[in-house]
């Protein structure tokens, strides 16, 4: 039986994110300005048909999914990453110093997608923040760390966008912000999860630290529409 976090996207735009979803019922897209992903139901052919069909023109698209699935034309595929999926196990609140910690929001968008095209955390758009929950670290009046909010398969929340600038790695912005992010998602609760390239080991350890554990692999498709 299919686990609702083997299908995030779709359940997220199926559940807790249905207000900003656009497609019909066995295809799903975010609003373009707030996230360039796409959930199928399933990862047929078929399905990308559908989405190749109910989408606008020249639209770029991230999908999900546990195993390979074949790109073909009018898609391109541009890349794609391999990553694991992990979960949040631990039952307490972890322990936490919000102090210099502070709450992000529209005035702070430029500055947010400055950080994000120089340590490539993942894709964010201008209305992004709208996911919710994004918290920074500020020094000497720049942006040096953040972390949020993206996917809501209810009752999961997802953790994304956490970056440091390379010149503040090593403070312990990034754990700190971590931890925040799991309290306000505990508080809620809900079960917060997390998505990484396999290969950025360090991470992987961090998350393990916080007590994460590794759930399942997971590759992200980068796509592209092409003339048909």
């Amino acid at each position: 039986m299919e686990h609702i976090l083997d299908n995030p996207i779709y359940h997220a735009l199926t559940s807790g994110h249905g207000h900003i979803a656009k497609g019909i019922d066995e295809v799903k897209y975010y609003t373009e300005d707030v996230a360039a992903f796409a959930g199928l139901k399933d990862n047929s052919q078929e399905n990308l048909a559908t989405l190749y069909q109910v989408s606008g023109p020249d639209s770029l698209f991230v999908f999900f999914s546990k195993t390979p699935v074949p790109i073909s034309s009018p898609w391109k595929l541009l890349t794609q990453i391999n990553m694991v999926q992990l979960v949040f196990n631990g039952t307490e609140l972890p322990l936490n110093n919000p102090d210099g910690i502070t709450n992000l929001d529209e005035s702070h968008v430029a500055e947010m997608i400055e950080l994000v095209e120089l340590t490539k955390p993942g894709p964010f758009l201008a209305k992004t923040i709208e996911l919710g929950n994004y918290t920074g670290f500020f020094s000497d009046n720049e942006l040096v760390a953040m972390a949020g909010h993206r996917f809501y398969p209810s009752p999961y929340r997802e953790i994304s966008a956490v970056c440091t600038h390379p010149d503040h790695l090593g403070k312990g912005y990034a754990f700190r912000l971590l931890q925040e992010q799991i309290s306000r998602i505990m508080r809620r609760s809900e079960i917060p999860f997390l998505h990484v390239r396999n290969d950025n080991e360090a991470a992987v350890k961090l998350y393990q630290k916080l007590g994460f554990t590794i759930r399942t692999d997971m590759i992200a498709y980068v796509i592209k529409k092409e003339a048909a």
